[in-house]
Formats: C-alpha cells, structure tokens, sequence
C-alpha cells in the first residue's frame, strides 16, 4: 500500500506521510468533522493525537488507509479495515472531509474511487460502512456509489451524551469478477 496513489477528478489518495501532521490537524480540528466518525476521532484534535494517528498507534496503518489530498494537501482520509477469519471477504470502511471541502462532491468522487479499488485489492464481496443516523450527507455519499441501506442499529451509539440510531449500508457483488 506504500506505493499507492489513486488519482480522482480534484484529489488524489495517497497514503498518510509524517509530513501531514499540520495540515492533518488543521481540518480533523473541528467539533463538526469530528461528530459524525468514531470516537478514536478525538475533539478537540490536538498534535499529539494527529502524532498518535500518523504513527500507526490509532488505526493500524498497514490497512489501506490513505490521505484525501487537495491541492497539495491533505484535508481528509478514507480507509478499509478488513475482516478476519469468516469474515475476511468483507470490510468496514469509513471516510472524513475537513469542512473547508464539504458540499463539492468531493467525497462522492473518493468513495466512488476507494470502494471498487479496495473491493478489487483486498479480493472483497462485501464492502461495508456503518452511518450515524443524523448524517444525511454521509448516507447520500454511500448511497451515490451504489451501497445498499441494509437496516438500522437501534440506539448502537452513545456520543457527546445522546443516543444515536447507526445505519448499516453495503455494496456487495457475488464474484470476484464482478465489478458491482
């Protein structure tokens, strides 16, 4: 994965560098980007957490976790944890944006990019991602790439103090030729 790069219409994916700290830390710095992602996504976002994250101590970076580069930047990320076992014909994947970026399309177009490449690269056929219940715009993103609405969790998350419902959505295909 160290060699990767997937070039999309305004931004390429690319693996993390040490040299995204700052701005790693400039966009996750943000209570609104942070609301919507798992809680190993603290707020406020300090260096020493972006530190923790580049150095593989939050999220094993041996997975394809990658930056969402701008314009030179790295404003964003996208990655997919594979399955064990049973389940290693599946993975959970996720994905934020800093808001400077939001309401472009932008994050469409990279999940639109990372989805059928993970899907090929890790040999899936199931690719899945999990959607807090208030987050419209995240379940509009999975749903542009063609990912199913498979049901919802009923009050699975308790964050910032509220309850919140989790919505499951997943694209699968039934072969490993098959490109849907």
């Amino acid at each position: 994965m160290a060699e990767t790069r997937l070039q999309g219409e305004g931004f390429v994916l690319r693996p993390w560098r040490e040299s995204d700290l700052d701005s790693l830390v400039l966009h996750a710095d943000d209570a609104q980007v942070s609301r919507g992602v798992s809680d190993r996504f603290p707020s406020p976002y300090t260096r020493q957490d972006g530190e923790a994250f580049l150095s593989g101590r939050v999220i094993d970076l041996s997975d394809p976790v990658f930056a969402i580069e701008i314009d030179g930047q790295a404003c964003g990320g996208i990655g997919a944890h594979p399955g064990k076992g049973e389940r290693a014909h599946s993975a959970e994947f996720g994905y934020w944006l800093g808001r400077a970026h939001w309401g472009k399309g932008t994050m469409t177009r990279a999940v639109g990019v990372f989805a059928p490449w993970a899907m090929r690269e890790l040999r899936l056929f199931r690719l899945y991602a999990t959607v807090l219940g208030f987050n419209i715009g995240s379940a509009q993103v999975l749903r542009n790439n063609g990912f199913l609405e498979e049901g919802v969790q009923r009050a699975a998350v308790f964050k910032r103090g509220v309850l919140h419902d989790l919505r499951v959505f997943a694209k699968m295909r039934r072969t490993l030729d098959d490109d849907h």
